[in-house]
């Protein structure tokens, strides 16, 4: 009997069904696995890092970089890295164009200039180049050319501002700058530079001095230019080993007591004396006929001028604006200069 049973069993267990074998195998093999599977990585635990004091940034002004991008016509080039070592405070001139200000709602062009000082600064005397802004109010570009003059040039050169790389672009302020330009409508200009300073070293000595010596040039018809009234010739006479260098007024001076006094001096070698004086008739003789042209061409240019232009022309007027005294650059208030130039002479205001 226990044989029989034994069979029996063991011939119940072969004549189970196909599936209930498989699954029994695969509950089998799933057991397996889950005993063999390894235990699960012990998360590292995050450690905290220390919170740091927040750092807070002063907000910028929105007109806080206009004096810097407004080029300083007629500075050396050597000197402009000084001038923006100094936090200079132009907050005057950003006032300006604030409601109730000098320049609110008005078209405006600005160029740049520096002027060299002796101030007290960082517990001494120093020269310091100051920085300083004139603002033109303008319904039109007040000029579009540059003036070249120094003493060491026998004459003044007028050309126009693109052949020094010289343009009036628009000012976008700073919180416009995300904005799309061609949809903003400035109402400020200033004068850009476009001369890459590090070719400079490319340039001829002449041209890269033009940049010293050059101030907009600005032309006002309704007023007679200084030089149309002027008698007075500069002189400078070409002889080794040094040229003669004078100014010969054909109205108040004798031109043989002029040369004579030259001679005297020993300025000019007697032997030069005719040749000298037929120099000088000459430089007279251009002179006169320059300032001829000049007032023959104020009195046309008037007579061709619009209603419009002319208004514009005497409604034009000149700011000359001085950093304010701050903490962190020399106080310049005392040597302010109510004088710009022979171009544009006199500010309206210094401020």
């Amino acid at each position: 009997m226990r044989k029989g049973a034994k069979r029996k069993t063991k011939h119940a267990e072969d004549s189970k069904p196909d599936s209930e074998l498989a699954t029994a195998t695969d509950s089998s093999q799933e057991n397996q696995n889950k005993t063999t599977k390894p235990p699960p990585k012990a998360k590292r635990l995050k450690t905290s890092k220390p919170q740091s004091e927040p750092e807070y940034f002063e907000d910028k002004r929105n007109l806080e970089d206009l004096w810097r991008e407004t080029f300083p016509v007629g500075t050396e080039w050597d000197q402009l890295d000084s001038v923006y070592q100094i936090k200079w405070n132009f907050s005057n001139l950003e006032d300006a164009f604030e409601e109730g200000g000098l320049l609110y709602g008005k078209k405006v062009y600005l160029f740049g200039c520096t002027e060299p000082q002796l101030v007290f600064y960082n517990g001494e005397s120093k020269v310091v180049c100051i920085p300083v802004v004139v603002a033109v109010v303008s319904p039109f570009p007040p000029s579009d050319k540059i003036g070249i003059n120094s003493v060491q040039r026998e004459a003044e050169e007028i050309i126009p501002m693109k052949q020094m790389k010289m343009d009036w672009v628009p000012y976008i302020p700073l919180e416009d700058r995300d904005s799309q330009v061609d949809r903003l409508r400035s109402q400020i200009f200033i004068l850009r530079c476009t001369q890459r300073r590090s070719a400079l070293k490319h340039l001829k000595l002449d041209r890269l001095k033009k940049y010293e010596y050059c101030l907009p040039y600005f032309y006002q018809p309704f007023k007679e230019d200084e030089f149309e009234q002027s008698t007075e010739v500069p002189i400078i006479y070409p002889i080794e080993p040094k040229p003669v260098f004078c100014e010969f007024d054909w109205e108040l001076d004798e031109l043989e007591e002029f040369t004579d006094k030259l001679i005297e001096a020993e300025e000019l070698p007697e032997d030069q004396k005719d040749a000298f004086k037929e120099f000088v008739k000459e430089k007279v003789r251009e002179a006169k006929k320059a300032n001829r042209e000049a007032r023959e061409a104020r009195k046309k240019a008037i007579a061709e001028m619009s209603a419009e232009t002319k208004a514009a022309f005497d409604t034009m007027r000149f700011y000359k604006f001085y950093p304010v005294p701050s903490p962190e650059a020399p106080d310049v208030s005392n040597v302010k200069s109510p004088f710009i130039n022979r171009y544009y002479g006199k500010a309206h205001e210094v401020l």
